[in-house]
């Protein structure tokens, strides 16, 4: 091998509606908004999710960008049933879970719900 990764430095989400993915990831997540060079990103912790307005992407980008492909896992140490009350109460519909699975690290229990653009979004915590 010629090199070895060390870790994920960020990744973009293609969105119908920065604004909207915004107030998504920022209410029902607790991410902060960020704005460098006039380019909107989310954060979490070390975590960034740069952010493409669909049909206006910054080059290079994906061959074929679009909005809704996603499928994203994001882990908590919140017990997933206080995880589950709080989106329920902001009225995200929870489509499927709690499911025991396999994360990177081990076992997982894990709760999944869409964003606005549909993107799966699966909050987990380590058994």
């Amino acid at each position: 091998m010629a090199f070895a990764l060390d870790q994920l430095d960020h990744l973009v989400l293609t969105v119908a509606n920065i604004d909207a993915a915004i107030d998504f990831y920022t209410e029902v997540l607790g991410m902060d908004p960020v704005t460098l060079d006039g380019r909107k990103s989310l954060t979490f912790g070390t975590q960034t999710i740069k952010l493409h307005q669909r049909g206006h992407e910054s080059s290079p980008h994906a061959a074929h960008p679009m909005a809704g492909s996603a499928d994203l896992c994001f882990v908590t140490s919140t017990p997933l049933d206080e995880v589950i009350r709080y989106v329920t109460d902001l009225r995200v519909h929870i489509e499927a879970g709690p499911i025991e699975r396999n994360g990177a690290m081990g076992k997982i229990r894990s709760v999944y719900f869409r964003d606005p653009d549909r993107n799966l979004i699966e909050i987990a915590n380590y058994l």
